[in-house]
């Protein structure tokens, strides 16, 4: 009897894992649900679920993927009682900029006054914040440039706030093989090539990203058309140039980029996640720990997950928005 007990307590806790993560890949955004509002230079185009005097959370998605990174996740945070808000970031899905005048500028201070000023749009004073890839730096930023606004922060991969100095220093070649598209990205031939290939692109980075992802063709179709966005090119060869100093940044953004120059530490409490078969660019958890100085975690999400946790294994993620709020 209580082998058989046994089998079971082990049994119960994968099965449930197993079912999230199958929710997980059928589950996709109801586009029907996103609202619209006026916030800073753009109109964000937005999830907003769960009850609205709820603990709110900001999920942030990266590149090149989209709000459905989190289309079991949202939900599912919902339903547990969190005001859940998760946006389009700029050139992505119905984000439009509200002026043809305002450069199409991708630098990273760009994006996290976008993040604040969504906030403000929303007045919302304080949230838990949630991020991956382009979504981790932006939550980044925010949390070591205004820690009032955030409750907690949940990073994968940690600590990505970085300069165009740092930029320029050249890698290991290992390194810097896995960062090809940059260097693509920095020629007229890499533009002209993610223009007209902007889809089997993105397939590409999501497949060496997350190797061990088994994706299906109707999850990927789902979030392509976000990229469809006709700011989408030029956001994305901004963000990657300027990382490199090939160009600059907005005047307005200078003061923000000089304090994450000096690389701030991030104050508020933080749970900071790796997959275990991360195949993007990612420094090792050791490299980043000591700029976390609040309650602090780290966890390694296994099960061959890779660069984007919160599709492939939404049920910890969500566990880790949960446990940072807290901490």
């Amino acid at each position: 009897m209580s082998n058989k007990l046994t089998l079971t307590a082990l049994i119960a806790p994968l099965s449930l894992s197993v079912v999230f993560a199958c929710h997980a890949e059928a589950a996709g955004v109801d586009f029907k649900q996103i609202k619209q509002i006026n916030a800073g230079v753009l109109s964000v185009g937005y999830l907003d679920l769960g009850p609205k005097d709820g603990q709110p959370v900001i999920l942030l998605h990266g590149w090149p993927y989209d709000i459905n990174s989190f289309g079991a996740v949202a939900p599912e945070l919902a339903k547990q009682g969190y005001r859940v808000i998760v946006p389009e970031l700029r050139g992505f899905g119905s984000t439009r900029f509200l002026s043809p005048s305002t450069p199409r500028n991708g630098e990273p201070a760009a994006l996290a006054q976008d993040t604040v000023a969504l906030l403000d749009a929303l007045h919302i004073k304080q949230a838990i914040f949630g991020g991956y890839d382009w979504g981790a730096r932006t939550a980044d930023i925010v949390a070591a440039l205004h820690p009032d606004r955030v409750k907690a922060l949940v990073s994968v991969s940690g600590y990505l706030i970085s300069s165009q100095e740092a930029g320029k220093k050249p890698l290991p070649p290992q390194a810097e093989l896995q960062w090809w598209y940059q260097f693509y990205f920095a020629t007229p031939r890499g533009a002209a090539g993610y223009e007209k290939n902007t889809h089997e692109f993105a397939r590409l980075i999501w497949q060496q990203a997350s190797p061990g992802w088994k994706f299906s063709d109707e999850t990927f179709n789902t979030s392509a058309k976000s990229l469809d966005n006709p700011d989408h090119v030029a956001i994305t060869l901004s963000n990657y140039r300027w990382r490199q100093g090939l160009e600059n940044g907005e005047q307005k953004y200078a003061a923000d980029e000089k304090k994450l120059a000096a690389l701030p530490d991030i104050t508020v409490p933080s749970i900071t996640i790796e997959g275990d078969n991360n195949g993007a660019p990612h420094p090792a958890p050791a490299a980043y720990a000591a700029k976390f100085t609040g309650k602090y975690e780290h966890r390694t999400f296994s099960g061959n997950i890779g660069h984007n946790p919160p599709q492939e294994a939404p049920e910890a993620f969500v566990k880790a928005v949960v446990d940072a709020g807290k901490l």
